[in-house]
């Protein structure tokens, strides 16, 4: 059989609060780690030289267990699986039979509906994001600038440094505060939380409307507070929410109902709808449409069929225009749609930019430049967030950190203008905020244009400056700079964006390796180093995220240059490559870090060896259709037995053998059923009860009500409840010999939450559930086993 080595490990930190669900259906917190019935010892357990059934090697257990980084080798139990697979109940499957033809038509029609409404409150959102962070960004570099320019003539530039840090750590501290006390989940780009989601993680508060509300706020300190951060990843996360939340015709926060949409009101169809969020932000974002749809297939989407396609690109167009339409009535042009997305890198037309097949070789070593420099970004960041997860994991601390960091950026900025000599004329397309400090009259301080500007701006200089813009010595100490501040930035307690600093990093590196090529050659054959900056910044990217199709599409889309698509490919899938070599992605990376159970498209290639029985939970807790409430509600109140799936059983037998398998019934099912009291007796009384409809189910989604504030008297515990017509009868099983790559495929390409295993006789031996199978990865030793938390 398999030998899989078990990597052990705990976890120190406290989680107080949030949703606390065991890996383990039908075990206690005793058991909660691995409680299996193994025949003959069938498997092998490697235990990394620690035997935990051996209590004399605890010395050497803990000496191992020092050696591990905190969360690195295990799953939390904090987070709960989406039903994304439809529970066909009796009454399901009247509802759908008693639909007309028009009424699905009408179905489809709202679908569409829901759609556009998304694309236009994506870009709406996106067009006041733009508006806002260009006003105060504007302010506060304005009053630097005066001060600066003030001061070097009288002496004093001091006094500009300290108030440049001081307006940076002043916007920067009220959004950090909005993020870590307010709502953590608006931290960061919030693409990993998505992502997550759409594999059938239910991340908590990711899609509620206070997220949207600090994300939001917190992208405008963040970025106008000067960090080394870009608003457009947390547009992704931003659409997300926006599609959650009008998908479902209602706010939960503000427990307003507004009646419609109530179809929605269920995991598949939410899912759906946050795919078209997400393609909407990065539609709003870079106005890439087709990128947007390509971002939602290849980074989250779990099921994807042409329907969803189509509709998902209609919420891009849709987000696409709205913010272009709005820009251009901020800007005075009415109808004017030039703006397409929140960064406009500019068109690449000129004759400079064209490029021969000897070039080839050069971008496919920028390519491989891109990867390295994206794994050493990666493998820092990894570090500082282990960092952070031990020893920064208060608010307040948080805080301080973030507040360090802008005061920081603020500094490291000043000092690199200040001692720059790098003087250039001032054109025609100078910048918009020229120091000219201790340059000539007519000539500005070009080290500004990098640091003393919006990362996007600065992103466009690189990109369309003409040759001689820029002296080689400020692109690098700019690139190193930057790619210190940009891997210190990631990860801080507030909101902020990744894609715009790995392409500045990217560009500033790619054009002075384009000034160095130009060099080489007299000027001859490399003229243009804005091509290489393009070239560089796609490189970077590829080499952070990983992202190889839909950064192509959304490069391409930005520049509206079709011409550099062969190019821009060849970086990105040299980047993956490279970079895969050394260490995952960034958002992986991230997604491992909080012990997030994320199902892959594959299941570990040496996997083939395991079998259901080995991977399932055991002994399950099940109930008989014909159940007594009083079981039911000591179950469901058990804290060491706080299941979400129960298989329905024939009556057990004296011998406690296990049941017959009828069905599978969920946790929010029968709390929903004890709400309204849906009891044997009370339905053979004289009492008038309104039969139980989807509708009630729908009304109680997303948030049910804890098995806490379920009344049941004494008596009403001794009553009967029939679950028949509420339970799946057809849910999806599995023989105790499939293997576990079978079952691997089944489970993620359904997008199950629970797969019951069954013997030769349907009778039930296991369940299934994602944290058992997120659990087994490859490893340094092979297949290995990660321990599960119980935090």
């Amino acid at each position: 059989m398999a030998n899989v080595t078990k990597k052990v490990s705990w976890s120190s930190r406290d989680e107080g609060t949030g949703e606390s669900t065991p890996l383990v259906n039908g075990a206690g917190k005793d058991t909660a780690r691995y409680s299996r019935q193994f025949s003959n010892s069938s498997i092998l357990r490697r235990l990394s030289t620690v035997d935990l059934d051996d209590q004399s090697n605890e010395d050497t257990e803990t000496s191992h267990l020092k050696e591990i980084p905190h969360n690195e080798k295990l799953l939390s139990s904090k987070y709960e699986s989406l039903d994304y697979d439809n529970s066909e109940n009796q009454l399901f499957l009247e509802e759908e039979r008693r639909m007309s033809s028009l009424e699905f038509r009408m179905l489809e029609i709202s679908r569409w509906v829901v759609c556009a409404l998304i694309g236009i409150l994506t870009g709406l959102v996106a067009c006041f994001i733009d508006i806002a962070v260009e006003q105060l960004a504007g302010v506060k570099y304005n009053v630097v600038k005066h001060s600066i320019d003030t001061f070097t003539e009288v002496g004093g530039l001091s006094i500009s440094l300290i108030l440049w840090a001081a307006l940076n750590a002043a916007i920067v501290v009220v959004g950090s505060i909005a993020v870590a006390f307010f709502e953590p989940a608006a931290a960061g780009s919030g693409i990993p939380q998505i992502k997550c989601y759409l594999n059938g993680v239910k991340i908590p508060h990711v899609v509620r409307l206070k997220t949207l509300v600090i994300k939001v706020f917190g992208v405008l300190s963040s970025v106008a507070g000067g960090l080394a951060v870009g608003k457009e990843g947390p547009m992704i996360h931003s659409g997300a929410v926006i599609a959650a939340g009008i998908s479902q015709g209602r706010s939960t926060s503000l427990k307003r109902d507004f009646k419609i949409f109530e179809y929605f009101r269920r995991d598949t169809e939410k899912r759906d709808f946050v795919s078209a969020g997400a393609a909407a932000g990065v539609s709003a974002a870079f106005g890439a449409p087709v990128g947007g749809v390509l971002f939602s297939l290849e980074e989250g989407a779990s099921f994807w069929n042409q329907m969803l396609t189509w509709r998902i690109f209609f919420a891009s167009m849709v987000s696409t225009f709205t913010l272009n339409f709005f820009l251009g009535i901020y800007h005075g042009k009415v109808g004017d749609l030039s703006n397409p997305g929140l960064i406009n890198f500019g068109r690449f037309e000129n004759e400079a930019m064209v490029y021969n097949v000897y070039e080839i070789p050069v971008f496919i070593f920028m390519g491989v430049m891109g990867g390295v420099l994206g794994a050493i970004f990666n493998t820092l960041n990894y570090w500082l967030t282990i960092f952070r997860i031990r020893y920064i994991h208060r608010p307040c601390l948080q805080v301080m950190e973030a507040v360090l960091v802008a005061v920081v950026t603020a500094t490291v900025s000043f000092a690199m203008i200040y001692f720059s000599n790098d003087c250039q004329p001032l054109g025609e397309d100078q910048a918009e905020y020229p120091l000219q400090l201790f340059c000539s009259d007519g000539e500005y301080n070009s080290m500004a244009t990098a640091f003393f500007n919006t990362p996007e701006k600065s992103v466009r200089s690189l990109f369309h400056d003409p040759p001689g813009s820029f002296d080689p010595q400020t692109l690098g100490l700019f690139t190193l700079s930057y790619f210190l501040l940009a891997f210190w930035t990631y990860g801080l307690a507030v909101s902020a964006g990744l894609f715009i600093p790995s392409l500045l990093i990217g560009a500033a590196w790619g054009r002075l390796f384009g000034i160095f090529l130009a060099k080489m050659s007299n000027g001859s054959i490399w003229a243009d180093p804005g091509k290489y900056a393009l070239i560089g910044a796609a490189a970077q990217l590829g080499g952070i995220v990983r992202m190889t199709l839909s950064l192509t599409v959304i490069m391409v889309e930005a520049t509206g240059n079709v011409t550099y698509g062969l190019p821009i490919m060849l970086v990105l899938m040299t980047a993956k490559i490279i970079g895969d070599y050394f260490v995952e992605g960034l958002y992986d990376i991230h997604i491992k870090l909080q012990s997030v159970p994320f199902l892959h498209w594959e299941a570990p290639a040496t996997s083939h060896a395991l079998t259901a029985r080995e991977v399932m939970s055991s002994p399950v807790t099940c109930f008989s259709r014909l159940e007594k409430v009083g079981n039911i509600v000591d179950v469901l109140s058990n804290a060491a037995m706080n299941n979400n799936g129960f298989p329905v059983v024939s009556e057990f037998s004296a011998s406690d053998e296990p049941g017959r398998l009828y069905g599978l019934i969920l946790r929010s099912q029968l709390i929903v059923l004890l709400k309204h009291k849906v009891f044997v007796e009370r339905a053979h009384s004289s009492l008038i009860q309104r039969k139980l409809q989807m509708k009630d189910f729908r009304d109680a989604y997303p948030r049910f009500p804890p098995i806490q504030s379920i009344h049941v008297s004494q008596d009403e515990r001794e009553c009967m409840m029939d679950l028949s017509e509420f339970m799946n009868p057809t849910p999806y099983t599995v023989p105790q010999e499939t293997s576990l790559p079978r079952v691997f495929k089944l489970f993620r390409a359904l997008g199950l939450r629970h797969l019951v295993v069954v013997d030769e006789e349907n009778r039930v031996v296991g369940l299934v559930t994602r944290k058992d199978l997120a659990r087994y990865h490859l490893g340094k030793h092979g297949l290995e086993e990660m321990q599960i938390s119980q935090t």
